[in-house]
């Protein structure tokens, strides 16, 4: 009679464990819906994924505990957050109508002064509030902002979200030739491209 009752005890208690680790998978599989997993194609490297998914390169290591930039096809990563779709169709018009003729590398560091901001403890800590700034962007004054934006300038947005975090940390850009402003021109430079100074 007591091996039949210890018996019986062992199958409730495996039932019952079993019924808890379900429901905990289930609880960690529903904390997980909003999280996008990407598996790693043949190829790819954290800049390319940053890129195609508008995601930083250095959010995608540390969020994956990764030591080094080697992964592996078929890997999987969890794609940190990125920017909303309307922030960036906003940061994309804005690169097209400050940068425009401008170098392709020069509108990836227009965006990164953007991004630069929404870090610094100086500026706005959003996308939208950091360009309607008053008196920061000059195509916000002009309207220039409304246009929509060449396929360049997405581009440049995309591989300046896949860079975030990295580079000088300019949060300044002038036109040396079409700004009369000191205070301005007396921010550290720290890099030149095209046209543009960028500065900190």
């Amino acid at each position: 009679m007591k091996k039949l009752a210890t018996a019986i005890l062992a199958a409730v208690m495996m039932l019952s464990l079993q019924f808890i680790q379900s429901k905990e998978n289930r609880i960690y599989a529903e904390t997980l819906d909003h999280v996008q997993i990407y598996t790693v194609q043949k190829g790819d490297s954290l800049f390319k994924i940053g890129v195609k998914h508008g995601v930083s390169e250095l959010e995608l290591k540390k969020g994956n505990y990764l030591k080094s930039n080697t992964i592996h096809p078929g890997q999987k990563l969890i794609l940190p957050k990125t920017i909303t779709n309307s922030e960036k169709d906003l940061l994309t018009r804005l690169v097209h109508a400050e940068a425009k003729g401008e170098p392709h590398a020069g509108k990836v560091a227009v965006a990164l002064v953007v991004l630069n901001r929404v870090d610094d403890k100086r500026f706005p800590d959003d996308i939208k509030n950091v360009i309607y700034q008053k008196r920061q962007f000059q195509p916000v004054d002009n309207g220039a902002i409304n246009e929509p934006a060449d396929n360049d300038s997405k581009k440049a947005v995309m591989e300046a979200l896949a860079l975030k975090g990295q580079g000088d940390q300019s949060v300044f850009f002038f036109n040396p030739d079409e700004t009369s402003s000191t205070w301005l021109r007396s921010r550290t430079v720290t890099t030149v491209i095209g046209n543009h100074r960028f500065a900190k």
